[in-house]
């Protein structure tokens, strides 16, 4: 029998949360201050943006956090950053980036659809 914590989560859902909510947490971010992020939101052509999808993924981390305790806020904010992945892909393929640079979104995109789908 699976030990659970926080409504009815299982410990590996517990630990998937927590490393998706810290991951977003420091690239929303790293979003403000890093000039290498800035140079990054340019090539995607989302420079002006960069604010923005920095702040969403900051509160989209905070809900994911949140949602240990309220389930329909985790559920909302890994729906939400599973939607921002998404479009992360589609931008790396319009751009023409490589399948390991790519990666990283598509497995946030996977990691956060899975949270919303069936961990919550």
């Amino acid at each position: 029998m699976r030990r659970r914590i926080w409504c009815n989560l299982s410990l590996l859902n517990v630990a998937l949360i927590l490393c998706s909510a810290l991951s977003f947490l420091g690239y929303g971010w790293a979003c403000f201050f890093s000039d290498s992020l800035k140079r990054e939101f340019n090539r995607y052509g989302f420079g002006s943006q960069r604010a923005l999808i920095g702040g969403l993924q900051l509160c989209a981390a905070l809900g994911l956090l949140a949602g240990l305790s309220q389930p329909w806020m985790g559920r909302a904010a890994a729906g939400g950053l599973a939607v921002m992945m998404l479009g992360a892909v589609g931008v790396r393929i319009k751009i023409k980036d490589t399948l390991l640079q790519t990666t990283p979104a598509l497995l946030y995109l996977v990691l956060n659809a899975y949270l919303c789908v069936a961990a919550f």
